[in-house]
């Protein structure tokens, strides 16, 4: 796609604020959901850092992938389950740090295989009629994420208001991208949410005022946490850092070794699905920014930034850490490519973690503002996986078949599950539906294509495909008859 700023560019100053605060916002409210969540599981796990964590680790990305893979790393929600079984083991927050080791560790050791073997292997594993819908299904599968926010606003009670304002926050942002001026058009999240909030924010006050709690879609538990008490903490406070909280507790007299094993088989598995994210996550961004990742700065370099960011990120904010949609959505919807934008962001998030009046505007967001935004995020991910669909062959029953079994498993949730986990009361494995499609996408297209890696299932019936070699500027030898008659 064209972009406004490639990734090698420099913005002025004034505009590389507001880029990189649009950044934070699109991933704020996710990356601090993912601690709340935590600590509903017994654990106290604190937002603010959180956000630190999630800003060192993609500082950290940034670094090993040479600072040519414009995204952010924020809180991943994918190890939820891991986070809920150690906490249920009594792991404490040293069983969380040590088992984000872990999962990290597979992406460096994955990396160095890499490394040394080549990554020319992923094009030919993952081409086109497989990573576009395999895109497409992260966004598609984020989806219900952001309806249910815009219509529940993050509870379970149903409400057309929260719609309305989710609504009016979605429409904001697309006549600010498609409309507005030349600046508005590069900051359509900021202008949207901010609408949508004035608005919720409006509406609820109406609401106290009458008494009627429908109306009332906004909460203020953040500013009166931070306020009830006036103090310095008020305005600026140290985050509750996990390994701060690991070293309180004496984590290393808590685990044995043995502890540390079924630490590992916890978490270890997780680190191999998401390999899967990993790729497509890339694929799609290098999509976006027209340049091949997987091959500069690299796979290798990328899972190394992925692994050893999530790791950082874990040790100060107990989260692992991920390449997140929201980000590459921002940059698709924005055109602003600019890995300065991406570091700044990530600089922003580490400083502001100490302001606590910031934290609390974030955390005051109500959830269908961040859903209606999420509806512009979300959707350009799912378009841009069928935007790669643009190079297959549809016509063509092999990759019908392939497309077809990676939408079917991938939209229907089909999961993998292994064991049972007596203490969480679910499995102690689970294969997302994700890595499910992806599996099916690779056996079926090695199934009709006899075995073989290609980049098209097309490139199989060049003789019916025409278009296919004419796109390799080789021009079809006509049939030896049709030769002759020309001679005549």
């Amino acid at each position: 796609m064209k972009l406004v700023y490639e990734v090698s560019d420099r913005p002025p100053f004034g505009k590389t604020v507001v880029f990189a605060l649009q950044q934070m916002i699109a991933i704020m409210a996710a990356t601090l959901l993912v601690p709340m969540l935590v600590s509903s599981f017994g654990l106290e796990a604190d937002p603010a850092a959180a956000l630190f964590g999630a800003g060192i680790g993609t500082l950290v990305y940034i670094m090993f992938t040479k600072k040519k893979s414009p995204v952010f790393l924020g809180s991943s929600f994918t190890f939820l389950g891991a986070y809920a079984a150690s906490i249920g083991q009594n792991f404490g927050y040293l069983g969380i740090i040590v088992g984000v080791f872990f999962a990290g560790m597979v992406y460096v050791i994955i990396g160095l295989i890499i490394k040394a073997a080549g990554s020319s292997w992923v094009n030919k594993l993952m081409p086109a009629v497989i990573i576009g819908p395999i895109v497409a299904l992260i966004g598609l599968s984020l989806s219900g994420t952001a309806t249910d926010w815009m219509a529940c606003n993050g509870g379970t009670d149903y409400s057309l208001v929260t719609i309305l304002v989710g609504s009016v926050t979605f429409f904001a942002i697309v006549i600010s991208s498609v409309k507005g001026s030349e600046n508005i058009k590069l900051i359509p999240f900021i202008v949207g949410i901010g609408v949508g909030y004035c608005i919720a924010l409006a509406i609820t006050l109406i609401g106290g005022a009458a008494g009627i709690e429908g109306m009332k879609i906004m909460s203020f538990d953040s500013f009166d946490q931070a306020f009830s008490t006036i103090s310095l903490s008020s305005f600026i406070k140290v985050p509750d850092f996990f390994f701060v909280k690991a070293i309180h507790e004496k984590g290393w007299e808590i685990l044995s070794w043995a502890d540390i094993g079924s630490i590992a088989l916890i978490y270890v598995p997780i680190g191999i699905v998401e390999l899967a994210q990993h790729i497509a996550d890339h694929k799609n961004l290098g999509n976006i920014i027209n340049k091949d990742l997987i091959s500069d700065p690299g796979l290798d370099n990328t899972l190394f930034g992925d692994g050893v960011g999530s790791i950082v990120g874990s040790i100060f904010g107990g989260a692992a850490n991920t390449t997140y949609g929201e980000s590459i959505g921002c940059v698709a919807i924005t055109g602003n490519a600019s890995i300065i934008s991406i570091a700044v962001a990530a600089l922003g998030c580490m400083i502001l973690s100490f302001f606590t009046p910031f934290v609390a505007l974030i955390n005051s967001i109500p959830k269908c503002v961040m859903g209606g935004a999420c509806v512009a995020l979300y959707g350009f991910i799912a378009v841009s996986g069928l935007q790669m669909l643009r190079k297959v062959d549809l016509n063509n029953s092999k990759n019908l078949f392939i497309v077809s079994s990676i939408l079917v498993t991938g939209i229907g949730g089909l999961t993998l599950q292994f064991g049972h986990n007596e203490m969480t009361g679910g499995a102690i494995l689970t294969v997302t539906s994700l890595a499910v499609a992806l599996i099916f996408g690779i056996v079926t297209n090695l199934i009709v294509n006899n075995g073989k890696l290609v980049a098209d299932a097309s490139e199989f019936d060049n003789k019916k495909q025409p278009e296919a070699l004419a796109a390799k500027g080789v021009t079809p030898t006509a049939p030896r008859k049709d030769r002759k008659k020309g001679r005549k």
